[in-house]
């Protein structure tokens, strides 16, 4: 009773300062009009864009402070991540438009990122830390043509923070709160989070360092009687070094090493069990770009290693390394057409039943016309030459017309994309179903809509999509080996989203998914999804949202029984509130998701969280 109290008198302090705020105070209208870079590699005015490219500004990631990078990504249309609604540190199933995991490609800093030695080669969203990343954009449908394999549903491009101008600048968050389910609302803490960012410009040099760790206990992985809890940690260390030779050449290099432990319990069977999940990354690379008149040569690289320990009733150790090169340059032609042309470089190597290994060499082609009386045109090709597939080639169209309004715009979408996705090296030579005579998948998608911006106000489109996948791999629970499917999946949906700000201190964003797979049974895809987000500014200091997010039927396969069951909808509601006490300097901030302590089931037998609630600050120097 003592807890619930001392929360409640929380919210009525806040509740307080908000009342007590000069009302005089007044805050920045919501720009709609972004410029977008990752569906052409050039940042063009969203208007010229042939994609209704969803991206995630640091303003609103500073938003959401307390959340993991998948549980802000889920808000998002098109996008279910499955796992992230339960404990922290459950394996994740990221969905995108019907597809499955393995059909997103996920971006840092431009820069492919897998883990070679994981079954489906996915890179693992526990393992980013949200307090260092500047933005996050997401292009759905296929992106192979300037991306590459596994671009075939989204491409998650996460771009990490900016170096202060200042010649030291700092940036520090902490936040405590509960971790507990619907049925046990104890409210103990047992979530912390802590970050720190240290950076600046000295003359022509730059510098980075940020430290986070995340502790969380109270939730048992999987709902036994005992109940017994299963606790998830993570650290990541973040250093980038950059330098200037002059305005027209500079080079960075960074590093990343990040630490994850997750305990977790016996899936078969639905028994609490001392099993745990350590994974450590190591990440090096370097980007260097040199501005000539008309464009610019673009260098990335990277090596990450992983190591991944499974100590479980089967235990298993694996590792792998990851290399990339990506070449690239970057032409102006004039104000309307825009250029580019590189040769990319992956290989993957990892220890699956011994050392595995394949690459890829992948030259590519892209253009970007914008026309002067509304026509733009988005045009690639990709040769993939792959050392066990030999060569295979994809493309893309995407052309758009935008007509003026008198304050705004009307744009008419459409494309046609194809992908590629080899199978991992563990579908390929792992010790567990490895199937050596696996064919390539091929994807072909087709989307057509609209996106109309009557004011600074207002923004709404929709969007009609259609994929086609042959080869699809999959698993079989009866022969325990992976196979090439015979048929065909067909996937076709529809997205819509709005932005609407009524009033300067207020915003209105929702979106709403109808997703429709045929030829597989379509696990944990709902068909149905909403999500919606209001806000309101009552100064510049005080902040509030409150969200809403609708979950439509789905199946989902209880593995005592092999047989797929159907799961009920569910909603959920979120409230969060800051305050600003010294200006841009120190903010408090309270976060309470599922208000109404909705209790659901999000995958057969595993945990989901009730009302929870999270306290925190974020101090500025």
């Amino acid at each position: 009773m003592i807890k619930r109290c001392s929360l409640f008198c929380i919210l009525y302090v806040l509740a307080s300062m908000v009342s007590a705020q000069n009302q005089k105070d007044t805050m920045e209208l919501q720009e709609l009009d972004e410029v977008v870079v990752s569906d052409s590699r050039f940042p063009i005015k969203r208007e010229n864009s042939g994609k209704t490219v969803i991206k995630i500004t640091s303003k609103e990631l500073e938003r959401n402070q307390g959340k993991t990078v998948a549980e802000i990504i889920n808000t998002k249309s098109g996008i279910e991540i499955n796992g992230s609604r339960g404990r922290q540190g459950e394996v994740l199933g990221v969905f995108a438009r019907g597809g499955r995991g393995r059909q997103v490609l996920v971006l840092i800093d431009g820069v492919r990122v897998s883990d070679p030695s994981s079954f489906s080669q996915e890179y693992d969203l526990r393992l980013l830390a949200v307090s260092n990343i500047e933005s996050i954009e997401i292009i759905k449908g296929a992106a192979s043509t300037l991306y590459g394999m596994n671009a075939a549903t989204a491409v998650v491009n996460i771009t990490s923070k900016k170096v202060s101008d200042k010649k030291i600048s700092g940036d520090f968050r902490s936040s405590f709160g509960t971790n507990q389910s619907s049925f046990d609302q104890n409210y103990n803490i047992a979530d912390f989070s802590n970050t720190a960012l240290v950076n600046g410009t000295l003359d022509d040099f730059t510098y980075s360092l940020g430290f986070s760790n995340v502790y969380t206990n109270g939730l048992s992985s999987i709902i036994t009687e005992t109940n017994e809890e299963d606790p998830f940690s993570r650290y990541n260390i973040d250093l980038k070094l950059g330098y200037s030779f002059n305005h027209k050449v500079n080079l960075t290099i960074y590093a990343n090493h990040t630490n994850l432990n997750s305990a977790y319990d016996e899936s078969f069977g639905l028994i609490d069990a001392p099993y745990n999940f350590l994974t450590e990354q190591k990440r090096l690379g370097l980007s260097s770009k040199w501005i000539y008149e008309k464009g610019d040569l673009n260098l990335n690289g990277s090596f990450t290693n992983y190591k991944s320990d499974n100590r479980s009733a089967f235990p298993s150790m694996f590792e792998g390394n990851n290399y990339i090169v990506d070449l690239f340059n970057r032409y102006t032609f004039d104000e309307s057409i825009y250029a580019i042309l590189g040769l990319n470089y992956n290989l993957d190597r990892a220890e699956v039943d011994g050392v595995q290994e394949f690459s890829l060499i992948d030259p590519y082609a892209n253009l970007v016309y914008v026309s002067s009386f509304g026509l733009n045109i988005n045009a690639g090709l990709r040769l993939n030459l792959h050392s066990e597939y030999g060569s295979h080639l994809v493309y893309n169209i995407n052309p758009s017309y935008s007509m003026a309004l008198d304050e705004g715009y009307l744009k008419f979408m459409g494309s046609y994309a194809t992908s590629y996705i080899t199978p991992s090296l563990s579908q390929l030579f792992g010790m567990f179903g490895a199937n050596p005579f696996l064919e390539p998948e091929t994807n072909r998608t087709a989307e057509g809509g609209l996106e109309v911006k009557a004011n600074e106000k207002i923004r709404f489109s929709a969007l009609y999509f259609n994929r086609k996948e042959d080869n699809f791999v999959f698993f079989d629970n009866t022969l325990f080996q992976y196979f090439n499917a015979s048929n065909t999946i067909n996937v076709q949906g529809l997205e819509a989203q709005l932005d609407w700000a009524p009033l300067v201190k207020m915003n209105l964003s929702a979106n709403y998914t109808f997703t429709e797979r045929n030829g597989d049974n379509a696990i944990r895809i709902p068909k149905h999804s909403v999500n919606a987000a209001f806000s309101y500014s009552f100064s510049t200091r005080t902040y509030t949202s409150l969200t809403y997010s609708y979950t439509g039927k789905r199946l989902d396969t209880d593995f005592n029984t092999f047989d797929d069951q159907v799961l009920e909808p569910f909603s959920t509601f979120g409230f969060y509130i800051s305050q600003e006490v010294i200006v841009n300097k120190l903010k408090f901030f309270l976060n309470i998701e599922n208000v109404f302590n909705t209790n659901f089931t999000e995958v057969i037998g595993f945990t989901t969280r009730g009302r929870n609630l999270r306290l925190g600050l974020n101090l500025k120097l």
